[in-house]
């Protein structure tokens, strides 16, 4: 064999083992190169996320980091875009929102007295009748039978008690003239009661027949509407069914059923005492349709104490049936009116930790936060109290980037005056420099 040659004998050679102590470090270093690493590109992407977001808006952090704010830049500075209104003097109605059910002023299942087969069906589904209406006739073949037996047996007896009274008139006669005992006559005289009573029994029968054949007839109990029907002709209706042959509701008037918080009880019953008569809207449940105007009726006579609620009745003559049985509606009850209040459209109105505020533009055309505490509102307006006065001008829209002591420029739709409803030419803007 040929010797082998030294490059070859290397290659052949097995390799070194590695050193364990290399090993360990390695092992101790790679964890902490790759939080290094991590912690590199978040930083990055941190400050470039800092780069494009916009400023924190005002009304998430309220007036009292307002002055901390304005010390940071703000993005390019340009001069913010808002609109506005003045705070004026007006008549707020103090009202309670609620959620009310509609419940009819009567209701009533009706229902067959007898146990019979339904023949015939006399009125539509939906149809408005009065009371006393005929609804549906009952099978009375079995009735008219009982009625003729009854008639048939008071007949015969009244005929035995004729024959009998009679009888009697002759035994006194004979009497008179001595012709007969007296205790004959006064047996006749018993006779006569006795059969008396049956005749009575008799009138009692043909009349409890006569009263159950008017059964037959079902007619309306109360006005109202008749609901769908529970029954087809030809099934036999028995006086225990649930759901009886149908149900009339009476929705002219109809009552509003809602609760409001028991600490308004007492103006309430003040109110009613005084005799005032406290008016009470119901609105569609977007609360943007008024339906019915009605007047509060009376209160519960206790609290419940697991909401702390009391509940109230009010009325509503629903002339317009705009109002339905167990309809859910959104209530108003108007409990006074305020007069000459300092007042802010509800869209200048801010809330933050603190409490509420409005932003207020000065001359300079820069806003600064006042704090104000809300009061009642009525019709988008809300009465205040605070730091702001009369005439003073408060943002209404636009107060997303709004910082302390950011200029704005004050822009209105063309047309009208801030705070008042649009013109026509409400999509178009003009400046106010």
């Amino acid at each position: 064999m040929s010797p082998r040659s030294p490059d070859l004998q290397a290659d052949l050679q097995p390799d070194p083992q590695p050193d364990p102590a290399a090993s360990r470090r390695t092992r101790r270093l790679l964890p902490r190169v790759l939080v290094l690493i991590a912690a590199v590109a978040g930083g990055s992407a941190w400050w470039a996320y800092a780069q494009q977001r916009p400023p924190a808006t005002e009304g998430a952090s309220g007036p009292a980091s307002a002055a901390g704010a304005a010390s940071k830049p703000r993005g390019s500075g340009r001069v913010q875009p808002v609109s506005v209104a003045t705070v004026s003097p007006r008549d707020i109605q103090v009202q309670l929102s609620a959620i009310g059910n509609i419940t009819a002023a009567n209701t009533a299942v009706v229902k067959p007295k007898i146990e019979a087969e339904l023949r015939r069906v006399l009125f539509k589904e939906g149809q408005w009748v009065k009371a006393g209406t005929l609804l549906a006739e009952l099978d009375d073949r079995s009735l008219q039978i009982a009625l003729a037996q009854a008639q048939g047996q008071l007949a015969r007896d009244e005929a035995v008690l004729a024959n009998a009274q009679v009888d009697l008139e002759r035994f006194r006669d004979l009497l008179a003239k001595d012709a007969i005992a007296k205790q004959q006559v006064d047996t006749q005289a018993a006779l006569v009661r006795q059969l008396q009573g049956t005749v009575q029994i008799d009138q009692a029968s043909v009349g409890n027949a006569r009263l159950l054949l008017s059964y037959t007839r079902i007619t309306a109990p109360i006005d109202g509407r008749v609901g769908l029907r529970q029954v087809d002709l030809g099934n036999v209706v028995k006086p225990g069914d649930p759901n009886g042959l149908v149900t009339l509701t009476q929705a002219k008037p109809v009552n509003v059923v809602f609760a409001v918080p028991d600490t308004h009880l007492q103006a309430i019953n003040e109110q009613l005492a005084a005799g005032a008569r406290l008016p009470v809207e119901a609105w569609d449940r977007e609360g943007r349709q008024r339906l019915a105007v009605g007047q509060l009726g009376s209160t519960d006579n206790a609290i419940d104490i697991a909401t702390s609620t009391i509940k109230l009745k009010a009325a509503f003559p629903n002339d317009t049936l705009a109002l339905f049985p167990n309809q859910f509606v959104n209530v108003r009850l108007r409990l006074n009116q305020l007069t000459g209040q300092l007042a802010v459209p509800a869209a200048a109105l801010l809330r933050d930790g603190q409490g509420s505020f409005v932003y207020r533009v000065g001359e300079d055309r820069t806003v600064s936060a006042r704090r104000v505490t809300a009061g009642a509102t009525d019709g988008g307006w809300v009465a205040v109290q605070g730091d702001v006065k009369l005439g003073d001008t408060v943002v209404t829209d636009g107060v997303d980037r709004l910082r302390e002591g950011a200029s704005v420029e004050v822009i209105k739709p063309a047309g009208r005056d801030a705070g008042d409803a649009p013109g026509k030419e409400g999509g178009r803007r003009k400046r106010d420099r």
